[in-house]
């Protein structure tokens, strides 16, 4: 109702009390604003009156005021895992509004929520890795305590379908890794690890960086070596019978009178390396392969290779000098240049081979090339 408004706010209410036929005890403006002093109310106001109960703007029909806002800052308890975290919704909604966590409490009821004995939502995961995600969505920054397993809370993180701190745990976790250590390993390191490993466990070294290390002498039957850094080192008088040397890279290496019986050296690379007195021959009859294998400039004179399989490798400028090279596979082979006067080729595959500048004086038994050497 409109009334005039003259006289102190005692006045305004007694009047106000009459007209509405109310005990009018207190005054608001249309915003909610208490009035203390009748100097405050402007002409054009509309006021409200009340019994002592607080105000209600009758346009909302009593409604909370984040009902209709959307803002959500009412305060609820998330059970994770048996922690209790208190947080508001809009801490969970805001942020990361495509979240399954914004989704699971953006509105009342939605995802029907489970609550405990306390009414705490329930989350059945760890605690631990929720914290960091909980005050990431607060203050929008990562902070991990120490012994928190980063793994962890990413693992969270994709959980809850927080992108932006996924990427910034991807981030933390690959800045705290540390640097690769690409130094090569020492005879005593190795010497170290064989003595820790069980006889009969296969020993794998594959890629592994042996530059220039002292493997002289020692056992290393059966290891896999494959794909490794065998550049410079010394294998003299090693046993690599067996060994697994496939793409190794053995180049200025050097093996003389090492035990290559039945090895593996596909595609190996052991350009300029010394083979010297080598013996590839093995008594059981397993051959040594070294098919496709980089072997230019390599010394292997006086090495026992029968059988060997040595197909479409390179052996460009090898000295190949007084080898027993019976019954080997040399199909495909680039022999130019080589030096392979005294060796003994009787049987040996020869199809398809580069001899041109091959020396073949001396030979042991006469050499009966097939069709097709080039």
């Amino acid at each position: 109702q409109v009334v005039a408004v003259y006289g102190t706010l005692s006045d305004l209410l007694s009047v106000a009390s009459n007209k509405l036929g109310i005990k009018a005890t207190s005054v608001y403006n249309g915003k909610g604003g208490l009035i203390d002093d009748i100097a405050l109310i402007r002409d054009d106001d509309v006021l409200f009156v009340c019994e002592g109960e607080p105000f209600i703007d009758p346009q909302t029909d009593g409604r909370p005021q984040e009902e209709l806002t959307g803002s959500h800052t009412d305060w609820l308890t998330l059970n994770v895992g048996g922690r209790y975290f208190t947080t508001t919704r809009s801490t969970l909604v805001n942020k990361e509004p495509d979240s399954m966590l914004a989704h699971m409490f953006k509105d009342k009821d939605a995802w029907g929520n489970k609550q405990d004995h306390r009414g705490a939502f329930l989350i059945d995961r760890s605690p631990e890795y929720f914290e960091p995600i909980l005050n990431y969505l607060r203050h929008g920054q990562l902070i991990v305590n120490d012994g928190i397993n980063l793994l962890g809370v990413l693992e969270e993180a994709r959980f809850f379908g927080i992108d932006s701190l996924i990427e910034h745990l991807e981030t933390a976790i690959k800045n705290s890794q540390p640097a690769e250590d690409h130094s090569p390993i020492s005879r005593k390191e190795f010497v170290r690890f064989l003595l820790a490993t069980p006889t009969k466990s296969e020993l794998r070294c594959q890629g592994l960086n042996f530059s220039g290390a002292d493997l002289s002498r020692l056992d290393l039957r059966y290891i896999n070596f494959k794909m490794a850094n065998l550049s410079r080192c010394n294998l003299a008088h090693a046993n690599l019978c067996c060994a697994n040397l496939e793409r190794a890279d053995l180049s200025g290496s050097v093996l003389d009178c090492a035990n290559l019986q039945g090895v593996k050296m596909l595609c190996s690379n052991a350009e300029g390396a010394s083979l010297k007195g080598c013996n590839f021959e093995d008594p059981s009859g397993l051959k040594a392969n070294l098919e496709g294998a980089n072997l230019k400039g390599v010394d292997m004179e006086g090495s026992q290779m029968t059988g060997i399989n040595l197909r479409v490798a390179t052996l460009k400028n090898a000295k190949l000098k007084n080898c027993n090279l019976r019954g080997a596979t040399l199909a495909g082979t680039d022999l130019e240049n080589c030096d392979l006067s005294g060796c003994d080729l009787q049987e040996a595959n020869l199809r398809g081979s580069n001899v041109k500048g091959a020396i073949f004086e001396e030979m042991l038994t006469p050499l009966h090339m097939s069709q097709s050497v080039r």
